[in-house]
């Protein structure tokens, strides 16, 4: 079974004096605002399309590691994961930073990186970005 998620945007006028809105349709959530001068220059109440690609990218992260911990017979109490994806005007999306810090009963710092690695490389977000610099940061609590 395939699952097709949704989200549109309504932009208003050119690129560095409009806005815009996203909505995620999929689960119903927005409209949240968005415009040029946070995506370049940074803000504290407008999101941006890394920011969303930042929220797939950690919660995608989370889920893979939560698998493989599973699989390992080692199943976590908590993973907090944050990743940051970083936008250069001009360049492009550059790169997306992994940093996850995560509480397993019973398993050795050696085997949680390995672990984190792994659900690095299969996480299918991680796929989706194969085109930049992908880091993880990975420690147990």
């Amino acid at each position: 079974m395939s699952v097709t998620s949704e989200a549109s945007t309504t932009w208003e006028g050119g690129l560095s004096t409009g806005s815009g809105n996203v909505v995620l349709a999929s689960s119903h959530q927005g409209p949240l605002p968005v415009d040029w001068r946070a995506r370049s220059e940074g803000s504290t109440s407008v999101t941006t399309p890394e920011e969303l690609i930042a929220a797939a990218h950690s919660s995608c992260f989370s889920m893979a590691l939560s698998h493989a911990l599973d699989g390992n017979g080692t199943p976590p109490t908590r993973i907090e994961a944050t990743a940051s994806v970083t936008f250069v005007p001009g360049t492009g999306i550059t790169g997306s930073h992994l940093n996850v810090n995560a509480t397993v009963p019973g398993l050795s710092a050696d085997d949680f990186a390995r672990l984190a690695d792994e659900a690095k490389a299969g996480c299918p977000v991680s796929a989706a970005l194969a085109g930049i610099d992908i880091t993880l940061e990975a420690t147990l609590a």
